[in-house]
């Protein structure tokens, strides 16, 4: 007795076909993304313009300048902490650029709600 699968409705090979079509280009999409973003030069600054960071989409800092006039040996730790605060700055200015951007790309894709999507390069 041969048995009869019946397919489905909407589950035809062209809307299969037409998905998985959407996916690879979605894939394709966010990884030109990703690479623009990683690419991508950021320049912040922190207590008042005292020191400044230059990081890159990868989060790899690339120069850190600080004002000789807040260099005081006798307190080490303001200096300590202006450094921390642009540091932690210039990574949060990536990684808020990068989430925008993906959720720019995937909500024109149609498939909204899927934020931080920018830290699972290669998922797609």
């Amino acid at each position: 007795m041969k048995a009869n699968y019946a397919r489905p409705k909407g589950m035809g090979g062209g809307n299969m076909n037409a998905m998985l079509q959407q996916a690879q280009k979605m894939q394709e999409d966010m990884a030109a993304l990703q690479e623009e973003l990683e690419a991508r030069e950021y320049t912040v600054s922190a207590g008042g313009g005292a020191v400044t960071v230059k990081i890159n989409g990868k989060k790899q800092i690339l120069a850190l300048d600080i004002e000789p006039e807040i260099v005081d040996p006798d307190d080490i730790e303001t200096l300590s902490d202006i450094l921390v605060a642009a540091v932690n700055e210039a990574i949060k200015r990536v990684e808020d650029t990068s989430a925008e951007e993906m959720s720019k790309l995937t909500g024109a894709l149609g498939m909204p709600g899927m934020p931080g999507m920018s830290g699972f390069p290669g998922l797609f």
